[in-house]
């Protein structure tokens, strides 16, 4: 058991028989006459649904451990990803709706860790960042504000906004949680 104040993103907890995941937690002291509040984002690991409770300071909440496994993934149909567990070579699905806008971030080869809980697969633990390939966007304008943006897709198939000075071909990374574009990659160029 642990307090709400001590939330971290991350954690599973078990709240009225369900598992949840933490998203984000934000405590805020009280003052005076009024307590303090625990504001969280969690998700349903069995629905997938997001739930946003408000938790007393120390109220206290299950704790649960989940198990971590790097796996490679494979491929994804219309309604599942597919991954693979490198040595013994088992198969596992998970459900495209628990990975939202993340799903197009997968590449076949990619590996990553899976968290399980009763031996179920119910997370995966992206990196914060990824890079991709802008395949089609309009020509670039260097000469244009850094405040404008426009249209463009990349390799895996994300549409997302990009500043004016980005060309088709270009390496960006990509925040995995937003979906959106931080930076140009730069590129080293090969000597020969």
């Amino acid at each position: 058991m642990i307090i709400a104040s001590q939330l971290r993103e991350g954690m599973a907890v078990r709240i009225q028989g369900e598992v949840y995941k933490v998203l984000e937690v934000a405590v805020k002291a009280g003052g005076g006459q009024l307590g303090g509040v625990v504001r969280t984002k969690l998700r349903n690991l069995t629905s997938g649904r997001m739930w946003e409770p408000h938790f007393r300071p120390d109220e206290r909440l299950e704790e649960l451990e989940l198990q971590k496994q790097t796996l490679e993934f494979l491929y994804s149909d219309a309604d599942n990803a597919f991954f693979m567990h490198p040595q013994t070579y088992e198969q596992v699905e998970l459900p495209l709706a628990m990975l939202g806008h993340s799903e197009k971030l997968l590449q076949a080869g990619i590996t990553l860790p899976v968290e399980f809980y009763d031996g179920r697969p119910v997370n995966i633990v992206f990196p914060a960042t990824v890079e991709a390939r802008v395949t089609n966007t309009a020509p670039p304008a260097h000469a244009a504000e850094d405040s404008t943006w426009k249209e463009a897709t990349l390799d895996n198939g994300m549409e997302i906004k990009v500043p004016l000075f980005i060309a088709p071909g270009e390496m960006l990374r990509i925040d995995v949680k937003t979906g959106k574009y931080l930076e140009r990659v730069r590129e080293k160029k090969r000597s020969a």
